[in-house]
């Protein structure tokens, strides 16, 4: 094999999104002590988690359950199945009178005749965690709670939410029902790239309806030194205190899901700790660039003497910003002698990304162009150059 050794990474790539670092680099600096029962820190440019604890632990979603709800319905707005400026109108299965299922629990205060759009039905789920609003969405969209609950998990084995399984559409408790920190932050990551405007609702601070007014139970919007733009919190007596939260810093993003916090401000502070440390301490790089040319290599018996190699497609990694300068990369080519006929994009061997002596991630390397096989007087010439 030969070995073409590349530039250093801390020269050679693009810094993009918030960061997180693989849980196996060795160098990797030490997470911060946090108190509750599971968590995850991800990246959402790339899926890395910096750090976790008991992260596919199943427990109670409570109302992180809503994230799904709403994913739903934004699904169905995108595949034009409904419309955001839909009026919906309420049945009684949504009405909180007399309705024990919702006594003391969250609500939008909706009433059984009342016409309300998708999009603020959609709000009263996001801001104000309404139980009522959610069945008034399961009802319109699916026809009614089951079968809205039905296509929650669809969902959940699309995204690949191997832990998950939902059986309600607000999130109180129910036997069966359970998610994990790694599910919940998956989910949270298709959320964010989903529709724009949707995921715009997870940030507002308060929502009025029908006079009432009720502040985001998410205390991290108001914290400006964080820039957290989202998700939603959650809580019942067996759940303990939930918070999903992803905060921007530039062109970076992170995700942090806190499980089984002690108390409202408890959850709060755990997630503000996996923030900080997570921009403070690691960098979003891009190590690869689709089409960029990283060496060119002799090829023998073709109509061109030489062929460009690099990635086909674009590569993101999270590395601690403490390792980058350390961080190097280079290419193997599985054989010592390139020959034509060569196609475009045709493996020739492996890109190899190390930290200090450990190899930390692998890519293909392959042709930016194709290389024909040359003319038979070429071909000789080629074949007594590399035999004599």
């Amino acid at each position: 094999m030969k070995f073409r050794a590349l530039l250093t990474v801390s020269l050679f790539v693009t810094l993009i999104h918030n960061a997180a670092a693989d849980v196996a680099l060795d160098h990797a600096p030490q997470p911060p002590d946090i108190q509750a029962a599971s968590w995850v820190l991800m990246d959402y440019t790339t899926g890395q988690v910096l750090t976790a604890h008991n992260e596919h632990e199943k427990r109670n979603p409570a109302s992180l359950t809503k994230l799904m709800t709403g994913y739903v319905v934004d699904r169905a707005i995108d595949s034009k199945k409904i419309s955001p400026d839909d009026i919906v109108t309420v049945g009684p299965d949504a009405w909180a009178k007399g309705n024990p299922v919702f006594d003391g629990s969250s609500l939008m205060f909706l009433k059984a005749g009342d016409k309300v759009s998708v999009h603020d039905l959609s709000r009263g789920l996001i801001v104000d965690s309404g139980n009522d609003a959610c069945v008034a969405l399961a009802d319109y969209v699916a026809g009614g709670q089951r079968e809205f609950v039905g296509m929650m998990n669809h969902y959940v084995n699309k995204l690949g939410m191997r832990d998950t399984h939902f059986e309600t559409v607000h999130g109180l408790d129910a036997p069966g029902q359970h998610s994990t920190a790694w599910d919940l932050a998956l989910l949270s990551r298709a959320i964010i790239h989903g529709e724009p405007d949707f995921y715009h609702m997870y940030s507002e601070k308060s929502l009025t309806w029908n006079g009432i007014t009720q502040q985001n139970r998410n205390g991290l919007l108001w914290d400006d030194t964080l820039n957290v733009d989202g998700l939603k919190t959650g809580h019942t007596a067996s759940a303990g205190f939930n918070i999903i939260a992803s905060g921007v810093y530039g062109n970076r993003r992170l995700i942090v899901v806190v499980m089984g916090g002690e108390s409202p401000k408890g959850r709060e502070e755990q997630a503000r700790k996996l923030l900080n440390w997570g921009r403070q301490n690691f960098d979003t790089v891009q190590i690869l660039t689709k089409g960029q040319r990283f060496g060119t290599e002799k090829v023998w018996y073709g109509d061109n003497e030489t062929v460009d190699v690099g990635a086909d497609q674009d590569f993101w990694m999270v590395l601690p910003k403490s390792e980058l300068a350390r961080v190097k990369a280079r290419y193997i080519l599985d054989k010592p002698d390139l020959e034509a006929p060569m196609a475009l994009h045709q493996r020739i061997g492996e890109i190899e990304l190390h930290d200090r002596d450990k190899v930390i991630a692998r890519w293909p390397l392959v042709t930016l162009g194709k290389v024909e096989q040359g003319g038979m007087f070429s071909r000789l010439s080629d074949f007594l150059h590399k035999t004599l």
